[in-house]
């Protein structure tokens, strides 16, 4: 009778505590360079967004139109991606131009993932063309994103899917320290009109704010109008119109016109007001509301879109009507009165008394610091949000192909 011989241990097969690395999910987003996209950027490194395939060498900033919506692109460039992340640019493009994008995705089993960024496009007058691209979009998407429940109830009662509601992130760094502002006893309104886009309603805006501050004047309030303007603009019938207005309301309202306005130059144009007015006739959620959010800038909104509804609670929000001047006065004065913030006072402190994030003050500053710290915690609560996005895009796509 035989026995088997014991095993040595120097043939025992040993038990690995060794982890094999994930690899990174490689995404394709239409675009990479915008700002939003960039806030988006995975600190953990368990998502990579590719950069983006320049339209013309020749112009390194400019992302559009988006070379990588393309369904012979995709068919190219398919082992280098794992999905592809639509936000912006779709405008750049016929709508049969997307359906044979999105049938070629199908085709590649690769998933799509889309971003409801804006319900109306501010880049179009005709919103015929942005219905038909969400028409074709927000179904084939195997991850239907937005920004706010507001926005979310829209997509799902008209197209019957709910998407996943996922905050927008700080366009500025969140540890970044932003300018203050210039302190000043007069209190400073002013409206960035930039290239006039055709959802900024130039024209109405100014007129109404000019109207609105010289009513306050008219009180004995020290109050000034500020408007900012491009150079060069999509509208110059428009902006000639604007010049006329600002120089018949005289010294109490200077125009700036300028080169756009890079970013650092941007955060200090804002930091000087004691609100912003935004001049919106149309639109959803609103990238300015989350820039002006992160210096404590005040703003007063067009009761038009989901502004008010963007979390974090973009306050100081009010709101006015775009052809009523005494609505928009009343928004200013509910913006820059002592009890005009939405952090909570102090135990201490009596309420009515903390004081509005006025330009150049302490408690401007304040602000600024307790929300680099919402941001902080919001920026990997939106990475991780996307990761979950995408993973169970990816899983949808594999259990339909397996």
């Amino acid at each position: 009778m035989t026995h088997d011989a014991p095993t040595s241990p120097s043939t025992t097969a040993p038990t690995s505590s060794v982890v094999a690395p994930v690899a990174p999910i490689r995404v394709a987003s239409v675009p990479a360079g915008h700002p939003y996209v960039r806030s988006l950027l995975d600190p953990t490194g368990r998502v990579v967004h590719l950069a983006d395939p320049l339209p013309d060498p020749a112009e390194p900033a400019r992302w559009w139109p988006p070379v990588v919506l393309d369904a012979a692109w995709l068919r190219a460039h398919a082992p280098e991606i794992d999905l592809l992340h639509v936000h912006f640019g779709t405008e750049s493009y016929p709508t049969q131009h997307l359906v044979a994008v999105v049938e070629t995705l199908r085709d590649l089993r690769l998933p799509l993932v889309y971003t409801v960024h804006d319900l109306t496009n501010p880049q179009l007058v005709d919103q015929a063309p942005h219905v038909e691209h969400l028409d074709v979009l927000i179904p084939a998407a195997d991850e239907p994103i937005t920004l706010t429940d507001a926005s979310a109830d829209d997509v799902e009662a008209r197209r019957g899917r709910r998407p996943t509601v996922i905050a927008h992130p700080a366009t500025a760094a969140p540890d970044a320290e932003l300018p203050v502002g210039t302190p000043g006893d007069t209190v400073v309104v002013g409206v960035h009109l930039r290239d006039l886009r055709p959802n900024v309603a130039g024209v109405e805006t100014v007129r109404t704010l000019l109207a609105a501050v010289g009513a306050l004047r008219a009180t004995g309030a020290a109050v000034e109008a500020r408007v900012d303007l491009n150079e060069r603009v999509r509208d110059p019938e428009q902006a000639d119109r604007i010049r006329e207005l600002v120089r018949a309301a005289g010294p109490s309202a200077p125009l700036a016109e300028h080169p756009r306005l890079t970013d650092a130059e941007l955060e200090r144009s804002l930091a000087d007001l004691d609100v912003s007015v935004l001049p919106y006739r149309h639109g959803t959620p609103s990238g300015w509301v989350e820039l002006c959010w992160d210096p404590a800038v005040p703003v007063a909104a067009p009761r038009a879109g989901h502004a008010p509804a963007q979390p974090p609670a973009p306050g100081p929000t009010a709101s006015f009507d775009l052809d009523d001047p005494a609505s928009l006065a009343a928004a200013v004065i509910a913006l820059v009165s002592p009890h005009a913030v939405d952090e909570p006072a102090d135990a201490h402190d009596d309420p009515a008394r903390v004081p509005a994030s006025r330009r150049g003050t302490p408690h401007r500053a304040a602000l600024q610091h307790q929300r680099r710290s919402v941001r902080r915690r919001q920026r990997h609560e939106v990475s991780a949000a996307h990761l979950a996005v995408y993973e169970r895009a990816l899983a949808t796509v594999a259990a339909v192909t397996a």
